[in-house]
């Protein structure tokens, strides 16, 4: 027998993206239900994990007003006080100072995110369905029906789609995707140091190589090594002691001797835009939209920021799946997708560029920044946004 539930949004993905924005609309008094294929796990790890995020000023903000940031666990997340960055004959340094701000960001495992997600979700009272596969899909004239495995249907105006890269939703709308491969891996792990980081994040640009060693509480740092995938096979080929000899020589010994500590992780970096973000009754957010390079440490912001405009325009709506609201929603989000995907690419262009004049241009441009107090604020105040 078919269990038919009824909810003004279902929410599909039990990422990050996809349970902020549960949050913010059980905060509008919505009737929303969350559906993931999988069980969640959201047990705390004492080590450190190796997914780390680079949340924003105004990331954390909204997640304090939504109330999740009283969940998280403050003695593992850590302020960005400064950004140094390298390139082999310039550099340029941003401070939080440069612009008036307390800090530039901050750096949050995954789990103690995702831990403070779960626990304001249940506090809200959200009805969950999860280990259950999406199964049939059906738009009717004044709502969108679900279908799931164990014979659930569930009715409701709106559809989020928050069902990560390979979404399953946004294939069955008929929504296509463009791609780039940027041909390169991205290696994570955690390091201890001898050297304090000071609270700075540090990049370093070579040729088709992006190193960033993220502050962690304590002398410890996040690493994304974002390599060609042949120099990445070959970094991981290698002992724990070794490659922390190779992070250590890579970024001029800056932190002093490194360790490992935990595990070694790997991904292939891919640019995906989805060339729409709404069907009838769905619309897309975080990785079901769009996935950029990790270069700009701007992923996730930019799924929370999708979920802030989508809240902010379901609040006072009685039909949260009017067309018109989600053409609203989709030609205020296309800018931003459009702005950091031209710069993750840009930047990595433009770094290993054979081209003189264009590496000329790279390094007058880092040192132009440097030396110019407006230029750096304005660069600041739009990183934190």
């Amino acid at each position: 027998m078919t269990k038919q539930i009824e909810a003004d949004i279902v929410v599909v993905g039990a990422g990050l993206v996809g349970l902020a924005a549960v949050i913010a609309f059980a905060k509008q008094g919505k009737n929303v239900v969350l559906v993931d294929a999988k069980k969640p796990d959201i047990k705390l790890k004492k080590t450190w994990d190796e997914r780390m995020y680079a949340l924003t000023p105004a990331t954390e903000t909204w997640l304090k007003a939504l109330g999740i940031w009283a969940d998280v666990d403050k003695s593992r997340v850590n302020d960005i006080n400064a950004m140094h960055i390298w390139e082999a004959e310039a550099a340029l340094m941003l401070a939080d100072s440069d612009a008036n701000l307390p800090k530039l960001g901050v750096i949050i495992e995954n789990q103690n995110l995702m831990h403070a997600l779960w626990q304001q979700t249940k506090a809200l009272g959200v009805k969950v369905v999860t280990d259950a596969q999406c199964t049939s899909l059906h738009n009717a004239l004044h709502d969108i029906q679900l279908g799931l495995q164990g014979d659930i249907t569930i009715a409701a105006k709106l559809i989020v789609a928050a069902d990560g890269v390979n979404s399953w939703l946004r294939q069955q709308a008929g929504i296509a995707i463009k791609q780039k491969s940027f041909q390169q891996t991205a290696i994570v792990a955690n390091f201890s140091a001898t050297k304090n980081h000071g609270n700075i994040a540090r990049q370093w640009f070579a040729p088709h190589d992006t190193l960033a060693l993220l502050p962690l509480v304590g002398k410890y740092v996040s690493l994304v090594w974002s390599v060609s995938t042949e120099n990445a096979d070959k970094l991981l080929k290698l002992s724990n002691e070794q490659l922390a000899q190779q992070v250590n020589e890579q970024s001029q010994g800056a932190l002093g001797d490194l360790k490992l500590v935990g595990k070694t992780l790997s991904f292939e970096l891919n640019q995906q835009t989805a060339t729409k973000l709404i069907a009838g009754r769905i619309v897309l957010v975080g990785d079901a939209a769009h996935q950029i390079h990790p270069m700009a440490g701007q992923g996730v912001n930019l799924g929370f920021r999708d979920v802030m405009k989508l809240a902010a325009l379901t609040t006072k709506c009685q039909d949260v799946g009017d067309f018109n609201l989600l053409r609203q929603y989709e030609r205020s989000r296309k800018a931003d997708i459009a702005t950091m995907n031209t710069l993750t690419t840009g930047l990595d262009y433009l770094f290993a560029s054979e081209n003189g004049l264009l590496k000329t241009a790279a390094k007058w441009g880092l040192r132009q920044v440097n030396r110019q107090t407006t230029l750096k604020k304005l660069l600041i105040q739009q990183a934190a946004a």
